[in-house]
């Protein structure tokens, strides 16, 4: 259908991003087959990170004691705090309500007892359909590690995996605590040493090789600091240049980097107290332009480096930019960011990625995320037509599967 005006733009822009069966790129989710570590329920939604930090900021309950606290009393204390207390318009605490609205849940009665029976009177299994079907989600990719003891068992013993759930191989702490790394893989009969000799290098390369056959996994990912550097003296750069690259580009894989975080700024806080700083993009460059026959995925923590990130990725093909990362995973922010982006790259990104740790995540952060991009794509697509060029709802549609998903399996796919 031709596209003739405001009103059938709106219409269908808004239908094609409701509509779209998207690809979650980059998540924390696990397959029941993991046990304890797919995080589902309204205690673990109440416990995330996010709502523990905003918590402790109104609250004078000393952080050992809430450490404490069984995890529902956690919750309750997070309940009432943010909730009760005090109006939930921030966006962690305007995803819980999401999610309870978009489940049927009265919003409005304010029971958090009636929340939990809703969520133990469901089978995990059920629930995840559930769950991708109101967020419109057809796959995810998780995070998976080599180094985490529990999960290398499940993946060892082997499991019929469900085949929305894909897999990416983390690999954190291969490049930032090379050392500890080193005696794990002793430990499991790979012969290194802590100098990365051309020994260890060939041992590093077939663990990498292995992990990544044995999960199927789609790219390789790590979260980096801001004082990332490439190239540089150090572990974490030879290991990438003659370990990570070679396997990238033998398994024809992406190597995913997260630049931004520091980690523990407020140790008290545990998990929930890692920060940010804006990084340098020169790393990024180099390695584009030194390893064209590589592909990369890049989405950084910092707004500061979001212009930078989207001029670095106008100039190398083998660079995908995804997502709007942990910190900016805010409504005004995404708006922003998504902005820039199409206007600097045109339909080339993965607009966005959950990020989730807690299975229901899924229905509230998709549901917020399609909204803005959506109020984004209508005021470009008017832009255009303003212009006299004409469009097409299947064009439209065309548009939203490459920004929600086909933009990553087109760079799976293709060998530079």
């Amino acid at each position: 259908m031709l596209i003739k005006s405001e009103n059938e733009l709106r219409r269908a822009v808004e239908k094609a991003v409701d509509n779209v069966q998207l690809t979650d790129v980059h998540t924390h989710l696990f397959t029941p087959d993991f046990g304890n570590m797919l995080l589902w329920g309204i205690d673990e939604l109440l416990t995330y990170h996010y709502l523990i930090a905003e918590t402790m900021l109104h609250t004078d309950v000393p952080y050992s004691e809430f450490w404490d606290m069984p995890k529902r009393e956690q919750a309750n204390l997070v309940w009432d705090t943010l909730f009760i207390k005090n109006s939930p318009y921030s966006e962690a605490c305007r995803g819980v309500l999401t999610v309870l609205s978009r489940l049927g849940l009265d919003v409005g009665g304010r029971n958090l007892e009636e929340y939990r029976k809703f969520f133990e009177n469901l089978k995990v299994e059920e629930y995840i359909d559930i769950v991708f079907k109101k967020a419109g989600v057809k796959e995810i990719v998780m995070t998976n590690d080599p180094f985490d003891s529990d999960e290398v068992k499940v993946w060892q013993k082997g499991f019929e995996r469900d085949k929305r759930f894909l897999a990416a191989l983390r690999i954190d702490k291969l490049l930032n605590s090379w050392e500890e790394a080193c005696l794990d893989l002793k430990s499991r009969g790979y012969d290194v040493t802590n100098e990365i000799n051309s020994s260890t290098q060939k041992e590093i390369r077939r663990f990498l090789s292995e992990w990544i056959d044995r999960m199927n996994a789609l790219y390789m990912a790590v979260s980096l600091p801001p004082s990332f550097r490439f190239p540089e003296n150090s572990a974490r750069s030879e290991i990438i240049r003659e370990c990570i690259l070679p396997v990238s580009r033998e398994k024809n894989v992406p190597f995913a980097m997260m630049i931004g975080v520091k980690r523990g700024i407020n140790p008290e806080l545990k998990h929930a107290g890692d920060g940010l700083g804006k990084s340098g993009i020169e790393a990024v460059e180099h390695l584009c332009a030194a390893y064209p026959k590589n592909k990369f995925m890049v989405t950084m923590l910092s707004r500061e480096n979001q212009h930078e990130l989207c001029v670095t990725a106008r100039k190398f093909r083998n660079l995908l930019v995804f997502g709007c990362w942990w910190f900016l995973n805010n409504p005004s922010l995404i708006e922003e960011m998504t902005r820039m982006r199409f206007e600097l790259l045109g339909t080339r990104i993965i607009a966005q990625n959950s990020d989730c740790r807690v299975l229901v995540q899924l229905i509230y952060k998709w549901g917020h995320s399609r909204k803005i991009v959506a109020k984004v794509l209508i005021d470009k697509y008017s832009d255009i037509l303003d212009t006299g060029w004409f469009i097409e709802e299947n064009e439209i549609a065309r548009d939203v599967e490459k920004i929600f998903g086909q933009n990553f399996h087109d760079l799976l796919a293709c060998s530079l």
